[in-house]
């Protein structure tokens, strides 16, 4: 089943034949799904700390004169190279996505968990407010916009419009890289920080958008749900959302 779901978000010739939409997501949603699916493989052999950030864990026991537990950051890890090895070979930059999507840290890359996007996300507003700006906007037909990436806060908004596109001021455009861009990815990330607090409405506004603009959103959200450990936190999120999402 992993392997049917990382084929999906890979766009493989086998996935375009079961479907013919499936081509190849976006370099961060690759990045995503061959690292889960890599643990996933190893059977547990590689460590991961998934959950809210609050369990400790240390390579070394602990005595008089030996180190402190530190408190662990939450999130899955791989050994660097490990994630090097399938990443390159498929033109998956990791420097691109360093402190976007992975933190990297003495030779061990750390996939970030989506409590961890909130401010990449949403900038510095609170979230009901957001939530309240996209139910306005889609009450009156308008499309929604989220701030993202802190250190855009003082060039205008990135527009996410129903096509799928990010629009700037045209001054600011041509000179935004490409990792700015605000990915299915990070609109999938969006809509779990919407699930997990509650706001129902503006979720089914983002969620009838992302069905209008075409199938990447739920084709992501249904494999990387086959690619998230079962009992993890992010995997209760996306199976919520994808029961919110509209059946026609």
């Amino acid at each position: 089943m992993g392997r049917l779901a990382l084929e999906e978000v890979l766009g493989t010739p086998e996935a375009k034949a079961r479907n013919g939409a499936a081509g190849a997501l976006e370099e961060d949603s690759r990045l995503t799904a061959l690292f889960l699916w890599t643990l996933q493989a190893t059977q547990g052999e590689v460590e991961a700390a998934d959950g809210a950030g609050d369990d400790e864990r240390s390579g070394e026991d602990e005595d008089e004169d030996g180190p402190k537990l530190k408190k662990a950051k939450s999130g899955y890890v791989l050994i660097y190279d490990v994630a090097r090895r399938f990443a390159q070979p498929l033109g998956i930059h990791l420097e691109r996505w360093e402190g976007r999507i992975i933190e990297t840290d003495k030779g061990i890359v750390r996939l970030l968990p989506v409590v961890e996007r909130k401010a990449q996300l949403f900038g510095q507003a609170d979230i009901n407010a957001v939530a309240e700006r996209i139910e306005q906007d889609a009450r009156a037909n308008r499309n929604y916009t989220f701030a993202f990436m802190p250190e855009l806060a003082a060039e205008p908004e990135i527009r996410i419009n129903p096509r799928g596109r990010s629009t700037r001021n045209r001054a600011s455009a041509a000179e935004a890289p490409a990792p700015e861009q605000f990915t299915t990815l990070d609109r999938l990330h969006a809509g779990m920080w919407l699930q997990r607090n509650g706001r129902t409405n503006a979720l089914r506004a983002l969620l009838k958008d992302e069905m209008q603009r075409g199938p990447d959103f739920l084709r992501l959200a249904n494999a990387l749900s086959r690619l998230y450990p079962k009992n993890s936190d992010e995997k209760r999120l996306l199976d919520a959302m994808l029961l919110a999402i509209p059946k026609n």
